[in-house]
């Protein structure tokens, strides 16, 4: 186990970055106030470096980042830890689509930079993407009819 605190002051610049951002995002798009949103973001921001500083801690367990902070935000948030009233309290003032925007320009960006290595893996790369995306279109579809048509909405 090693930490890299060059490494992990980048992790924390780069998050709280990205926390200005989604609250900027959320101010605009929701018209969320930005300061009962801050604590939720500070916590979201706290979970996040945890997490990655966790992973950056143990490289040979095989598990995402976005994992432990999944896992970290589901054990504070159980009913019966002391920590879910508070925690439930703050977050949930951050809106969650807010949160969406930074991240997908985050990930666009880091595949326009891979741009090459996609080329390299040629045209049947474009085949499984449109099945995926196909399949995901139809299979949301099916469930959203099944779901409806359960609940008496059409």
């Amino acid at each position: 186990m090693s930490l890299n605190f060059d490494r992990s002051l980048e992790y924390l610049k780069m998050l709280i970055i990205v926390g200005v951002l989604i609250l900027i995002g959320q101010r605009i798009g929701y018209g969320v106030n930005v300061m009962p949103a801050l604590p939720g973001m500070l916590i979201v921001i706290l979970i996040s470096f945890i997490a990655l500083t966790i992973k950056d801690s143990f490289p040979e367990l095989k598990f995402p980042a976005f994992a432990w902070a999944s896992l970290i935000a589901l054990i504070l948030s159980m009913p019966f830890m002391p920590t879910s009233d508070i925690f439930l309290k703050f977050t949930n003032e951050v809106n969650f689509l807010g949160t969406t925007t930074p991240i997908l320009a985050f990930a666009g960006i880091s595949v326009g930079n891979k741009i090459q290595k996609l080329k390299k893996l040629s045209w049947k790369v474009f085949i499984v993407a449109i099945a995926v995306f196909i399949g995901t279109y139809f299979g949301s579809a099916i469930i959203a009819q099944i779901v409806l048509k359960m609940q008496g909405i059409i």
